[in-house]
């Protein structure tokens, strides 16, 4: 890896055979950040029985493509928190690019709000993207915390129906033993967000697109199936 704030996608930036965020079972990294306005923010501060964590950013199409999903999840769990932690750009282009200073991270962020609709808290990683790489440096990663700042779900690719079923079973009061299968999302919304980031990003997208299906959809996946995955009541206490 290189610099943090790429200005070409590539799959090189990525260690995408080593998830490195923290793992079930273990504490959730805290961060004092700001939120789009530049208001102080404690990433870990919340008020519901637990925090949906989301990775994202307004370049990346699986996050754009989870949206709606996520926005039905935080009507139907309406004492759940959801939170947005805005990382660096996935796939910048010349109309949105790389970014080099906090407040222009914040603006674009904020177009989540002003011109998507985004209803859910969203709090921007510093310039060197302290709080990203402590959550693993994927572009889409969930993960669901515990009011003991113990995390008891995540996934390293955002899968919105997988989310829903953790949620579920951690408010029956078991272990969310989900797996969390990646899930391409339809070209419209690829398109959509390339060309909302501008010239340059479906080019790099599309060199890297034989690695990344590789990777994530076929290995991953397979990967997945094979082992068991790892669970923790939900107040438990790391």
């Amino acid at each position: 890896m290189t610099n943090y704030n790429y200005a070409e996608f590539s799959t090189g930036d990525y260690d995408l055979d080593n998830f490195r965020g923290p793992q079930i079972g273990q504490k959730a990294p805290d961060f004092d950040l700001q939120d789009v306005n530049g208001a102080p923010h404690r990433l870990l501060d919340f008020d519901g029985e637990f925090l949906v964590l989301e990775l994202g950013s307004i370049t990346c199409p699986l996050f754009q493509g989870r949206r709606k999903s996520m926005k039905r999840l935080k009507d139907q769990f309406p004492h759940i928190d959801f939170k947005i932690l805005y990382v660096r750009e996935a796939h910048p282009g010349k109309s949105i690019g790389a970014h080099r200073h906090l407040e222009a991270k914040q603006q674009v962020a904020n177009k989540l709000r002003t011109e998507d609709g985004e209803l859910r808290t969203i709090v921007v990683d510093g310039i060197e993207g302290s709080a990203h790489m402590a959550y693993g440096g994927y572009p889409n990663a969930v993960f669901i915390i515990n009011r003991h700042g113990c995390v008891v779900f995540n996934a390293d690719w955002n899968n919105p129906e997988a989310t829903a079923k953790a949620l579920k079973l951690l408010l029956k009061g078991k272990p969310a033993n989900v797996k969390s299968y990646f899930k391409p999302v339809p070209p419209p919304v690829l398109a959509r967000t390339m060309g909302r980031s501008g010239k340059g990003s479906f080019f790099d997208f599309v060199k890297g697109l034989p690695v990344l299906i590789w990777k994530n959809l076929i290995r991953r996946n397979m990967l997945l199936a094979l082992n068991r995955r790892g669970a923790v009541m939900p107040d438990a206490d790391c």
